[in-house]
């Protein structure tokens, strides 16, 4: 599972995720309010917090999709992975 820092930043940038619901690996994060300026808004806090840099071939609409997939490929990409594997 993620770390602290992870879930804040995530948190962070759903406006419809209520405080007191716990987030799930597959909590779709398009329906708690995230857009595309969110995505590059939250793109930045993952960057600078865990100070990595994503890749071109991790800026997809499903690597934002679900918070398990997102930490998926932030933990590759911490490991020195180009992207974690399938």
């Amino acid at each position: 599972m993620w770390d602290q820092q992870f879930e804040e930043i995530i948190r962070s940038s759903l406006p419809f995720l209520p405080a007191d619901e716990q987030l799930l690996p597959d909590l779709d994060l398009r329906d708690h309010g995230l857009d595309s300026l969110g995505i590059v808004e939250l793109l930045v806090s993952l960057e600078g917090g865990y100070e990595v840099k994503f890749v071109d071939d991790a800026l997809t609409a499903e690597t934002f999709s679900t918070p398990g997939v997102l930490w998926k490929t932030l933990s590759g990409l911490r490991d020195g992975d180009s992207l974690p594997a399938a």
